[in-house]
């Protein structure tokens, strides 16, 4: 998981990116976080689209793909 900062009512937050897409998963959204299925030691997160579309993920720790 990446972690980007961003500016919000002037103070720097960091949020989440999706690991298949890398896009920034907003607060509310339908995205989900789990641990990597094989080594669980990173948080993979999964936004609604790659979810929807089955897109694969690549574990940074481990190199475990998942769809």
């Amino acid at each position: 998981m990446k972690l980007v900062k961003v500016l919000v009512m002037g103070e720097s937050v960091s949020m989440p990116t999706c690991t298949s897409c890398h896009k920034i998963i907003a607060p509310g959204s339908e995205a989900t976080k789990f641990p990597c299925p094989n080594c669980g030691d990173i948080i993979i997160w999964r936004c609604s689209k790659c979810r929807k579309f089955g897109r694969p993920y690549k574990c940074p720790n481990c190199g475990f793909v998942g769809p």
